[in-house]
């Protein structure tokens, strides 16, 4: 799948953020045990917003990995941002942050062949009867009707019996397009002039596309061949 890296320019907007509930104002009940799992770091801390227009601003966030929104916090109400196109990067816990449509993407390598992280994340429901007294789990949006859960809970915490699976998607930039990737044979089909060169350092490396310093570390490799 392949989309135009907007991102990567800069435009002169004379704008300032603007963040909004979508929802409305909705309570912040974020705490470290983890009972707000959805976010996808522990705490709301004081982060950098950088706008297309040169500004800064200082304020609270965290990253909803179930809606895919950056989430800014004032006075223990949560919002989510909007108006990203008016946002150039976001740096967030020693992490930068770019808008790619309404989520955020964090860039992992700045290079000719740039590497970019999505957080996709599944929200579990309790688990269900199932057959022989067993339970399943599905983490399926259509399930969420089934309790009635309007879009405030995924910024609030969450009831006990349910938690959040994330999963990354790998994107690269080349030839001013973003490709994604989850696997080693995906991975390969972006790069087929160097196909043999690839599979022998990801052999020789032990490469594991489940591990995100791997991934760094093959997208490095990426721009040594590739010229």
């Amino acid at each position: 799948m392949k989309t135009p890296f907007y991102w990567f320019r800069s435009l002169s907007l004379i704008v300032l953020l603007i963040v909004t509930g979508v929802s409305g104002k909705i309570m912040s009940q974020t705490t470290p045990d983890g009972s707000t799992p959805q976010f996808l770091f522990p705490d709301f801390t004081m982060s950098s917003v950088r706008m297309k227009n040169g500004q800064h601003q200082k304020i609270l966030l965290n990253y909803n990995t179930v809606t895919e929104k950056m989430v800014y916090s004032k006075e223990e109400d949560l919002y989510d941002m909007v108006n990203t196109e008016m946002v150039d990067t976001v740096y967030l816990q020693d992490s930068k942050f770019v808008p790619v449509g309404k989520a955020f993407y964090e860039v992992l390598l700045v290079a000719p062949v740039a590497l970019l992280v999505q957080y996709t994340g599944s929200l579990i429901p309790p688990g269900t009867p199932a057959g022989y007294g067993g339970t399943s789990q599905v983490s399926n949006t259509k399930q969420l009707s089934s309790v009635e859960l309007s879009s405030g809970y995924y910024n609030l915490k969450l009831p006990g019996d349910y938690s959040v699976k994330v999963d990354p998607v790998y994107w690269v930039r080349n030839d001013n397009s973003m490709t994604s990737f989850i696997n080693e044979r995906q991975f390969l089909k972006i790069f087929p002039e160097s196909e043999i060169k690839l599979k022998k350092y990801i052999k020789e490396n032990k490469i594991k596309f489940s591990r995100l310093s791997d991934i760094v570390k093959l997208a490095g490799y990426c721009n040594e061949i590739i010229k």
